[in-house]
Order: structure tokens, then sequence, then C-alpha cells
């Protein structure tokens, strides 16, 4: 099911929320008609469609393979950098996608054991584009593109250089979606204004 969001009403959700809580996904999940959003009729063991699994016509909060326990909110500060490391995260880090050594990883192994899909036979074949952690609300909307199969917007810790109100850019193309203002040396998971890539 895609992701809902806390402040947006049913009918919002069920559309593209934005309003209410910044809210962090799986962006293989959390946009609508994104690959393991499964809230259609499913037949089950070959029954026709609908008599299976329904469609439940509801949101959730999306899959969080990893990740869980922050948002946009934390604001983490004043002393950047070093306050980026006392709290356990280091400088832009891309949840789901930056590795250890802050190198970006090639493929989505880093959020799924086996890459989340396998070929017929059951050996993995990774997604190589459009996997990692997004984040809506606050402003910004979950999901983007063109439907059906619509993607999201990848999170990132940013530090702010100047004021910065909510909304606003923390560092070019990430804004401020923790719904609170922020100051020189803090830094939040700013939420990316350009679209992920598809799926792949």
């Amino acid at each position: 099911m895609p992701a809902g969001l806390p402040g947006s009403t049913l009918v919002q959700n069920l559309a593209n929320p934005s309003l209410g809580n910044f809210v962090i996904f799986d962006l293989l999940s959390g946009p609508k008609g994104s690959p393991k959003d499964r809230d259609v009729d499913v037949p089950y063991l070959g029954l026709p469609a609908g008599t299976g699994f329904a469609a439940s016509g509801n949101a959730s909060t999306g899959g969080l393979s990893t990740g869980i326990g922050f948002g946009s909110p934390p604001i983490i500060g004043l002393t950047a950098p070093d306050s980026i490391k006392a709290a356990g995260f280091s400088d832009d880090y891309t949840p789901g996608i930056t590795k250890p050594d802050g190198t970006a990883s090639a493929n989505s192994t880093i959020m799924y054991i086996g890459g989340g899909k396998s070929d017929a036979t059951g050996a993995p074949v990774p997604y190589t584009a459009g996997w990692g952690i997004g984040g809506a609300g606050q402003g910004g909307s979950r999901d983007a593109g063109a439907g059906p199969a619509f993607t999201g917007f990848v999170i990132k810790l940013v530090t702010a250089t100047g004021a910065v109100v909510t909304g606003g850019a923390v560092e070019a193309g990430y804004s401020n979606r923790s719904g609170l203002a922020l100051v020189t040396g803090q830094s939040v998971f700013g939420s990316f204004g350009t679209a992920s890539a598809a799926p792949a």
C-alpha cells in the first residue's frame, strides 16, 4: 500500500498527499503504483481477479526496510560536521543508498537481502535504479513523475549555511521538510526536489 501521511485526509492519501508530518518510506513501496505497492486485487492460486485478496483502498506508511527511527526531524546541530558524527551519521548520508564508506551502492543489496527481486530461476537480480528511502509531508509530495508507476523523492543529510524556513532550500535541491526553521550549522534530512529514477 502506498504511504499515508499523518495530517492528510484519506482522499488525499489515496491520491498524492503532501500535508502533515514528514514521513519516510521505501521508494519501491511508498509511492503509488511503485513495484512493491500491492494494494490491488490479487487472484489466489489462479482464481479470477476479485475472488482472491481484494484491494483495501487504504494507505499505510510504506515499507521501511531500513532507516526506521528517523525522518526529517531529527534536527542535528549546531556544530556540523561534529554534531552529525555524534548523532551516528555521516555528512551527505543518503539513507538506503550510501554505504558505510560514504560511497553510493551500485544496486539495491544495501536495502534488501538479495536485492529485492529475482529472475524466474530464483537468482537475485538487484535493482540498479530507483531504490532508496524517500519522504513526503510538510508540503513535499509523495508521488512524482508519470503514473501509474510513480516514483518519489530521496532524502539526504544536509546542513544549513544560514537561516532556513520550513520548505526552504537547505542545500541546492534539498528542502527543509522538518516543520521547524533551521539556523546556521544545523543539519536535517532534506527532501530532494527531483524525482527518483524509475525502478529498474
